[in-house]
């Protein structure tokens, strides 16, 4: 479950105040600075054969249950992620989901729950190409089989990856709209042009 892996990942943060603070956030401000005792993981989740599956209904002329099959795979990934997340957080952080050491599902719905679970192309951490960091620490395509397009979608389709943050004031945000210098310092840091 655990192993000691140093990634350099990076990241942008808000230009705009979070609600009616003038706080600027970013993934960073969750992660403790190098050499201090803090946790984050990194997951890939995939579920095989669906494709395949929705493929053949759809030239069977059922788009139904073409389309229930890739409705069923996407539901089935994120539950993997979760319950992998569930299980980061009691049985290696320590962290008691509830009071009951359970949580139901709309408390996991409601985020009643300490860490965070952000992924790569979603509001937080919009660039994609941070992918490329989580594929070479846990060698997603050697140990699995999911692969990444140049245009960094996950293949299977049904995938996801991302990170779990054990920070106890970790939050969902949108990073929003990013000011120009922000671009130009991102993408320096990045080793990219503009």
């Amino acid at each position: 479950w655990m192993c000691d892996v140093h990634a350099k990942a990076v990241v942008s943060t808000q230009s705009t105040g979070t609600g009616d603070s003038e706080v600027y956030v970013g993934t960073a401000d969750f992660i403790g600075p190098p050499g201090s005792q803090d946790h984050v993981g990194f997951f890939s989740c995939s579920v095989f054969g669906s494709v395949a599956m929705a493929t053949q209904h759809q030239a069977d002329g059922d788009d139904y249950n073409s389309l229930l099959v890739k409705s069923l795979a996407d539901r089935l990934v994120e539950a993997l992620a979760e319950h992998l997340h569930s299980r980061i957080r009691r049985e290696i952080w320590g962290y008691e989901d509830a009071p009951t050491g359970n949580l139901l599902p709309g408390d996991l719905h409601s985020l009643k729950y300490q860490g965070t679970r952000p992924a790569p192309g979603y509001p937080s951490l919009p660039d994609h190409t941070l992918k490329d960091v989580l594929w070479d620490l846990l060698h997603v395509q050697e140990n699995t089989g999911s692969v990444l397009t140049d245009s960094y979608a996950m293949e299977p389709p049904p995938s996801v990856c991302g990170m779990y943050i054990a920070h106890p004031d970790s939050f969902y945000f949108n990073l929003g709209q990013i000011a120009t210098d922000q671009v130009e310092d991102y993408a320096s840091r990045k080793g990219l042009g503009v």
